[in-house]
Formats: structure tokens, sequence, C-alpha cells
């Protein structure tokens, strides 16, 4: 915290030596809203993006294509905000909260929102009953199902488990004992997956009523010492990729028929248990030897439809994994084939240029891009239509970048984005 002090306070006095050659800012008309006016959401869109902010304890949401600010999901008392999911079917967005009976002390209650997407109006809350768990990121620590009524939970105290709630019923049906494993992952309509501690991952089933109806096992594919694997997976269909510190993807494939609905005290077997299908590495023998690697809080992104894996890269060392990158790789999952590579726009630059007056093409702005260094990134997200846009941010800057993923050229900047947060999401 000391060194983001310091780093912040280099910047502004950077930006501050600029004012002589940056333009006034130009007067804004503004204009006074009636008292009254009710505002409603615009449709469901691709390229809505979810822009957690820690420090305000709400989930901005914009538009990517204007860039302009549609609402705010608040998120309770929770360590960082777990991304809202969306429920197109049933125009809802999910919020996982947490509330304390004296403000940030006292009885604790963990509960599920339910907002209507439209209005965002609370249409419900689902007590939960457990604590849910909560991390840095907080990333897939909770999963809608397929099908949109199982919406599955990470609680990790007092025991691991993964609570599950039917959307339909508006309650919590089951529990699934995960002990040793963290991180929840869709892999069906009524299936999903965890990580595991000794290297596996494990599928559980569950059967109509939600109760858990079977658990499998895979064989070990990756060394929690040597060569750990994110727990920011991404996903294509029931296949999720994997990707470990040092730059090695593995594809695990969940598409396994269920044998037997058995309840949850005489589990029945899966059909196939999870298997990878495939393991390669994002870097070759030369680049490995400079360093290469991913870098982030939120390093990847899956563009499903052209099998397009992002990649936030950074030349680093043991332990650096959560270094912001100053390069995105693009991948082509089929052929593994590196198919692009471009930097990450100077989003300090972005950030403290508006405070100053300093606008895009100006001599300040390319004075600030000069000074100030480019320090990347930490988070990545991607639209998943035929039409997609590429987002990232720095966590402590309240400004997301919105560029080509094919090109990586930046398009527009979300503006006054938060203070703090490390991830980003999508519908």
């Amino acid at each position: 915290m000391r060194e983001v002090h310091r780093r912040t306070r280099t910047l502004l006095a950077l930006a501050l030596s600029l004012g002589p050659l940056c333009a006034p800012p130009p007067a804004l008309a503004v204009e006074i809203d009636a008292v009254g006016q009710v505002a409603t959401m615009p449709p469901i869109s691709d390229h809505w993006v979810f822009v957690p902010d820690r420090l305000l304890r709400h989930s901005f949401v914009y538009d990517g294509d204007s860039g302009a600010l549609l609402g705010t999901i608040p998120s309770g008392e929770t360590l960082t905000p777990k991304l809202p999911l969306v429920s197109r079917p049933r125009g809802e967005i999910y919020s996982v909260d947490v509330d304390y009976s004296r403000g940030r002390r006292g009885e604790r209650v963990d509960y599920v929102t339910v907002y209507d997407a439209s209005t965002l109006d609370v249409r419900a809350d689902i007590l939960l009953g457990h604590p849910i768990s909560e991390s840095n990121t907080s990333l897939n620590h909770a999963a809608l199902l397929d099908g949109d009524r199982f919406l599955v939970i990470f609680s990790q105290f007092p025991d691991t488990l993964a609570v599950v709630v039917d959307l339909e019923a508006r309650e919590v049906v089951a529990t699934a004992p995960i002990a040793g494993c963290a991180g929840l992952y869709a892999t069906g309509v009524r299936r999903f997956a965890t990580l595991c501690g000794d290297g596996t991952t494990v599928q559980v089933v569950l059967g109509p009523d939600g109760s858990v109806a079977g658990m499998e096992r895979s064989d070990r594919f990756f060394d929690v010492l040597a060569d750990p694997v994110s727990m920011v997976g991404v996903r294509s269909d029931a296949t999720w990729l994997f990707v470990s510190f040092l730059g090695k993807v593995h594809a695990i494939d969940y598409a396994a028929e269920t044998t037997g609905t058995g309840g949850p005290a005489q589990p029945t077997k899966v059909g196939a248990k999870p298997r990878v299908v495939a393991s390669w590495s994002l870097v070759s023998e030369a680049e490995q030897a400079e360093g290469w690697r991913p870098g982030g809080l939120q390093p990847h992104a899956l563009h499903a439809p052209t099998n397009r894996l992002f990649v936030l890269m950074h030349e680093g060392a043991p332990g650096s994994h959560k270094d912001a990158s100053p390069e995105v790789w693009v991948f082509d999952t089929e052929s593994r084939d590196r198919v692009g590579r471009f930097p990450v726009p100077n989003l300090a630059v972005e950030f403290l240029g508006p405070m100053f007056g300093v606008s895009p093409g100006s001599l300040g702005h390319s004075l600030l891009g000069f000074l100030v260094p480019n320090e990347g990134a930490h988070a990545l997200a991607v639209s998943q239509d035929d039409s997609p846009l590429l987002f990232t941010r720095y966590s402590d800057y309240g400004v997301v970048a919105v560029l080509d993923p094919a090109t990586g050229e930046p398009l527009r900047t979300l503006s006054e984005a938060g203070l703090s947060g490390p991830s980003l999401g999508v519908p």
C-alpha cells in the first residue's frame, strides 16, 4: 500500500508539472434532471461490462459501445465484490453479498440479492445460512449453471462447501462437500467443477431437485508446487482452460454423461470423469528463458466462438504472477499458435489526463505518456458476440480501456470507473 501511495504521488506531481502545457478543460453545460424521473436500463447487451470496486463496495455497469454508465450494483460489506451474474431469460442480475448488523461488525448475514435487470429494483433476497468465501479477487467464487436455475456459491468456513441455490424456489436446496478444493466452474445444466489442492479437479453432478447426485475426480494434471494453475479459468462449452503461473495451458473436458440419480447420502458415480484433452505452453523455450509469463489478477480471457485466448504477459520471476502486465498475447487454442501481440494502453495517462484537462491527441497528453511509465494492466474480459470488445484495467486506476481484440487498437476509455478493483465481467 505504501508503494501504491508513493507511485500515486509521483504521477500526480508529473501531471501537475504539465499544467501550463495543457489546455483548460472546456466549460460544461450542466443539465439539471427533473425531480421524480425513474430511469430504466436498456436491454441486456453483450457489450455491458461490470466493473467492481472494493472501496466503494459496488459494481458499475457500463455500456462498452457508448462508454455510458448505466447503473450500479451494491455489494454490501464484502471484501471484494463478486462479479454480478446475469440471467437473460429471467431478466435478472444476481449479487452474492454480506452484511453485518452493526455496520462492519455484529451479526453476519450472507445472502443473494436478486435484481430486476431493467429497473435494478430488488426482487428477492435469498438467505444462504453459510458464510461465503472471499479473496483478493473473489473470482470463480460463484457460478450460474447452464439453464439459469441453479446458482452455486463457494463457502470455506468452517467447512469447505458449494452451496446450491434454486433460483426458482428462491432457497438453498443442498450443499456439496468439496474439502481441499476451491473455485466453482459451471459445466452444464446441473454440473459444476472445482479445482483441488492435489492437482486434480472434481466435477459435481446435481439431481433434478438440486441435491448432490454424484462426484468424479480427474487424474492429477498439474503440480501445485512446481507450477500451480490460476483459479481464473476460462470456458468454451464443457471445456475449461486453466493457465499455470509459468504459462502452461491445461484444457479439461467435463462433458461427461451421468449415471444414476442418487442423493447426497449415497452419491453415484459420474459416467466419465473429467479428462485432460490438451496441455501446451504459451511461451517458447527462448521466451521462457527471458522470463515471459502470465501476470495479473484476472490475466486470461477467451472468446469462445473464435477460440481466441487473450493473456496478459510480462517478463517476471517466481512470485510475479499477480503483477500487472504490459502486453496482451493472443492465441488460437486449436492450432496453439500465437496470432497476435500488442501493448496495453497507458492507463495511468488515461486516469490522470482528464483531471488536468489533458485531452487525447494534445501535446500535454503526449508528454504525460512520455513521462509516466506504462505499468500495464491486471484484468481482461472479452464479450462473446460476433463483434467482440476487449476490456482491460489496472487495479488502482479508475478507468477501463476498451480495445479492438483483433488489433489491440484503443477504441474508448470508460472514465470514473471506481477507485480500486481487480476484476472485470461481461454478461
